[in-house]
């Protein structure tokens, strides 16, 4: 049974192509268009469908619209409440069910040929759950907690999984809801909501919880699977940020404030789950599942042995699992996940030919992991094109940009190339079995969703990688799945001694990541890294811009 995954009515518009409960390829409509998010998550953006994932997926597969047995569309107008009836100031939000309604047809016009009579509407956070249920590994029997900003109804769902379904425990109505908090003071402090939530994860390890009694009047849980979550006066506990003011103590500490008493709610949420089910795994999804800190806290104080949480847990993530979830009503097993490596490539000879259109002056080393090893070692940047595209906001190998973290500078230097806040860590890739000496938390940790703390004896040795706290974002690396990648951890171990690399996203400020051979070049020529290995290809800085008639430039320049 061949199925299209559709997610489009909020943000991250995603498509996703399950055949017999395999899953063949998923990506996110920002890395073709190159709008971050895809989208802004507003009622009049609404229609706007992921036509150009859409039809790369139907493309990766050899399949045209009229193949198709299924289109899923990952959330159900019918389930829907007016949002003045749910308490949201949403005035619009009328607008964007109309537009859900009539996603058929706009499907139909999207892809031509598709039968609009084909097109099932899945409840948001069933999607959500299957997404994480139904891929992740050795989890016939497992529990559920989906948690975010909002689905028709509701803002959380625990449910459990039992082989071919899914049971859903308990809901969390609207207005309460731990995401929309979140999103409200991501706003307060001056960044962007719907899309920077992740810099006040990061600003919070900066901060103090002292706001945390009072934050605790608003959101608390309740006891009994639910919570409380609505109306936090923030302006009340700190002034507000204006985008282009630098952070104040009492923004962090607010920040601070605000995931501890996330991580608190979240434990409650997982204690009364495993009271319910008595399972040993505990399957994550949704956007506040992209909260490593928490996530590590449920892991390590929880009461489940093993946490997996879906790479792609925001709501590009509900794209995969509509179509599981179809695919599993339809009698069919879901394969677990290997990877979140389920986006576009291109062969040798493909990328061959776009650095010869380009005009761009490279070379094919003996081994390019090697090479790059040797480069790191010299304290290049480096960035890191290779394999599939990963599905979901994390770099894990196939589209990174990489550095040594031995120096303590390349966190600020890594930074200038993004041009991102200084207050954000960069993440470590390490070896998975060197893994264990290194750091303490969750392990394996392959899709970088837990923080870990970073062994004493190694804080010195790696300090790029150190955040404030004393953490890391890590993401282990297993030569079975990852054969180049480790094969370039391995040699970078033998020329430094250390068996861990800086792992970032290969972008910069406000932009997607890279995805194609054109993103990856775009991003070399317009940034200070000093070696693009794509594919089994080396373009170096010097002999780019020497090409480009601006003069030499020492590779070593912007080191």
């Amino acid at each position: 049974m061949r199925i299209l995954g559709i997610n489009a009515l909020f943000h991250d518009p995603a498509a996703a192509l399950v055949i017999d409960g395999r899953t063949v390829a998923a990506t996110e409509e920002e890395r073709f268009s190159r709008r971050k998010h895809g989208k802004r998550p507003v009622p009049c953006s609404a229609w706007e469908l992921p036509e150009q994932a859409a039809t790369w997926c139907l493309k990766r597969a050899g399949l045209r619209p009229q193949d198709l047995d299924a289109v899923a569309y990952s959330f159900d107008p019918s389930l829907a409440r007016p949002a003045e009836t749910m308490g949201l100031d949403d005035p619009w939000d009328h607008l964007r069910l109309a537009y859900a309604r009539e996603a058929p047809g706009f499907l139909e016009t999207a892809l031509p040929g598709l039968d609009p009579d084909i097109v099932r509407f899945v409840p948001h956070h069933m999607a959500h759950a299957a997404s994480s249920a139904f891929a992740a590994p050795d989890a016939a029997a497992s529990s559920v907690l989906v948690l975010d900003g909002r689905g028709e109804r509701a803002s959380h769902l625990a449910a459990r999984r039992v082989r071919d379904r899914l049971e859903p425990l308990y809901a969390q109505e609207l207005p309460h809801s731990l995401g929309l908090v979140y999103e409200e003071l991501t706003a307060h402090l001056g960044f962007l909501r719907s899309c920077d939530e992740f810099k006040v994860m990061a600003l919070a390890s900066h901060g103090t919880p002292r706001m945390l009694p009072e934050l605790r009047r608003y959101v608390h849980p309740t006891g009994d699977g639910g919570f409380r979550a609505t109306g936090v006066p923030w302006h009340e506990m700190c002034a507000p940020r204006r985008p282009e003011e630098a952070w104040t103590q009492d923004h962090a500490d607010v920040a601070a404030s605000a995931q501890a008493v996330l991580e608190e709610t979240l434990l409650d949420l997982a204690r009364w789950l495993h009271g319910k089910t008595h399972d040993s795994v505990l399957a994550l999804a949704g956007g506040v599942a992209l909260n490593c800190v928490a996530n590590s806290r449920i892991a390590r104080e929880g009461p489940f042995s093993r946490v997996w949480v879906q790479p792609a847990a925001g709501d590009a993530g509900t794209a995969l699992g509509s179509a599981l979830l179809l695919a599993v009503g339809a009698g069919h097993e879901p394969e677990p996940m290997t990877g979140a490596d389920l986006g576009r490539d291109w062969s040798d000879a493909e990328l061959g030919a776009w650095l010869k259109t380009a005009a761009v002056p490279f070379d094919r080393p003996e081994d390019i992991a090697t090479t790059v090893a040797r480069a790191l070692a010299d304290n290049a940047i480096v960035a890191w094109f290779q394999g599939r595209s990963e599905y979901g906001p994390r770099a894990l190998g196939h589209r990174s940009l990489l550095a040594h973290p031995g120096h303590a500078g390349n966190l600020e230097r890594l930074n200038d190339v993004k041009g991102r806040e200084q207050f954000r860590p960069v993440a470590p890739m390490v070896l998975a079995d060197r893994a264990p000496e290194i750091f303490d938390g969750p392990l394996p940790s392959p899709y970088m969703l837990f923080v870990h703390d970073v062994a004493a004896a190694w804080r010195e040795r790696i300090p790029a990688v150190v955040h404030v706290d004393g953490t890391a974002r890590i993401q282990t690396v297993d030569p079975a799945g990852e054969p180049l990648v480790a094969r370039m951890l391995t040699e970078f171990e033998r020329l430094t001694g250390l068996p861990v690399v800086v792992n970032t996203s290969l972008n910069t400020a406000g932009r997607p990541m890279v995805d194609d051979p054109r993103d990856a070049l775009e991003c070399f020529g317009s940034s200070p890294i000093d070696l693009l290995a794509i594919g089994p290809y080396a373009i170096r800085r010097g002999d780019f811009f020497r090409s480009c008639g601006e003069g030499a430039v020492d590779e070593g320049a912007a080191r």
